[in-house]
């Protein structure tokens, strides 16, 4: 006798997800190969191996679904940032090592992240299809690592490590001091690629606990 059982819910939202990352995939790699006006929902659905219509299902239409692909990159690398935050900040250094622990940091988001196909993938697609994202400049990590980083300077602080008024300003100076130089004077601050990198992300580290260590 044939099996009439109705499928759970749980198998059904696991098929649902296996869906959207295809659909989402095949987009990514279209947009980036053939652009956003050159790739058509029926390439994306074959791509992926669904139908067209559930390609409009899931996202409604093209735009939509070109901000699904840059928000999913995102969010892979706030995944990175926050994993790397764990890595090397969760326990509290001692003093002695706090220099230590945030130029690992530092350097593993300068290479782990900065220097990850994701980020190049985010880059392209924000620089190439600007037109069709909600507006220019469109960050879809928007302010969280700024925020997970200036949790994390929280911490620092309450562990006595660290005199931090205000986390998010000492986060926003962070990133500028150890990331921003680089990027400025080099143009990117990826040290897998630029071994010009390190020095400038270490000096800025010593200038950060220069104005925030605790006295």
């Amino acid at each position: 006798m044939p099996n009439t059982k109705t499928p759970t819910t749980k198998t059904l939202r696991e098929g649902s997800t296996r869906k959207r990352a295809a659909i989402l995939s095949a987009a990514r790699e279209l947009f980036l190969t053939d652009g956003f006006d050159r790739t058509s929902v029926d390439a994306v659905a074959a791509r992926a191996e669904v139908s067209k219509r559930t390609v409009y299902d899931y996202f409604g239409d093209k735009q939509t679904l070109l901000r699904a692909v840059v928000d999913a990159v995102g969010q892979s690398l706030v995944t990175t940032i926050r994993r790397t935050l764990d890595d090397t900040l969760t326990e509290v250094p001692e003093a002695a090592d706090l220099e230590d622990a945030l130029v690992t940091f530092s350097m593993r988001i300068a290479t782990d992240m900065l220097g990850s196909a994701e980020h190049a993938t985010l880059q392209r697609l924000v620089r190439a299809e600007s037109g069709h994202l909600p507006h220019p400049g469109y960050n879809p990590m928007a302010d969280t690592p700024d925020e997970a980083i200036a949790e994390r300077l929280a911490a620092l602080a309450e562990a006595g490590l660290l005199d931090v008024p205000d986390p998010r300003l000492a986060a926003d100076q962070f990133i500028a001091l150890a990331f921003g130089v680089a990027l400025d004077r080099l143009g990117s601050a990826n040290a897998t690629e630029d071994t010009r990198v390190r020095p400038l992300v270490v000096e800025g580290v010593r200038t950060f606990l220069r104005a925030y260590r605790t006295r």
